[in-house]
């Protein structure tokens, strides 16, 4: 089987008046993420992971933001409308690795729901599903407390 691996990369500042969706999450905090769809990061950096992986483009190719079609989707659904696409391709997703870094909220408490979420939208078992996060210690925007970064590598065996 060859192997094939993808890193994905996502960002999104925080903004009034939305909830914060992270991994298919619904975290308690004051401010969500802007962004076309739900701003779902961790889902988006997955599915660039993805893509790359495949060499399949990438989310702006498929979800374009200029297409109201795309305006407050589930980030979920698109990762699963992914993964049908990437196994369509004869590939097999092996597994994905995703390190969130913002300073807040803590997302300890909602690390897990997030690996089942994503782990159920990419058909793998949880085990194969790694989600962490870091902060980053006070250093540029995100350190500031102005939003997210979530870095995502995956791989791929198959075709």
């Amino acid at each position: 089987m060859r192997q094939r691996f993808g890193i994905g990369y996502d960002s999104h500042r925080f903004a009034e008046g939305r909830p914060l969706i992270l991994g298919g999450v619904t975290i308690e905090h004051p401010r969500g993420l802007a962004g076309h769809s739900d701003a779902d990061a961790v889902a988006h950096a997955v599915i660039d992971a993805l893509l790359g992986a495949a060499a399949m483009g990438d989310i702006g190719h498929l979800f374009p933001d200029t297409d109201d079609k795309w305006e407050d989707a589930d980030s979920i659904k698109l990762l699963q409308e992914v993964r049908r696409r990437v196994t369509a391709a004869s590939y097999t997703i092996v597994n994905v690795d995703v390190t969130v870094v913002t300073e807040e909220p803590k997302l300890a408490p909602y690390i897990q729901a997030m690996r089942e979420n994503v782990a159920r939208a990419v058909a793998l078992p949880v085990g194969a599903v790694s989600i962490k996060a870091k902060t980053n210690e006070g250093l540029g925007a995100v350190g500031k407390g102005e939003g997210v970064q979530v870095f995502a590598v995956a791989s791929l065996g198959g075709a």
